[in-house]
């Protein structure tokens, strides 16, 4: 087995969240300037998070409404542009062929 491989500074860590003011002990080899006395009354590094399970939306079943409305109204505009683009090109393509039939039936008279 390969000696010095494994990290030497993975020790325990309290990840803290900021905005739900949720904390745990885990192990982590993050380096921290910060330190929190924990419920054992130890010391430990701390590192802040923005978000975790307790005040994330899919989580806490909060979701955030989102102009939705908005988005399938776009989407429904652009399908109808594109369906309005489609039939002007087929129309095109009708008036196309019943031109070249006509110059056929001219040139067989």
């Amino acid at each position: 087995m390969k000696q010095q491989v494994h990290p030497s500074d993975y020790r325990k860590v309290v990840y803290q969240d900021e905005a739900a003011g949720f904390a745990f002990l885990t192990r982590s080899t993050i380096a921290t300037t910060e330190t929190i006395k924990w419920q054992d009354g130890q010391e430990y590094p701390l590192a802040k998070l923005h978000i975790s399970s307790a005040s994330h939306p899919f989580y806490t079943g909060e979701s955030k409404v989102l102009d939705v409305e908005g988005r399938v109204d776009r989407f429904k505009a652009k399908r109808q542009a594109a369906n309005q683009r489609r039939q002007a090109g087929s129309l095109v393509n009708k008036a196309k062929k019943a031109a070249k039939r006509a110059e056929k039936k001219a040139a067989k008279v």
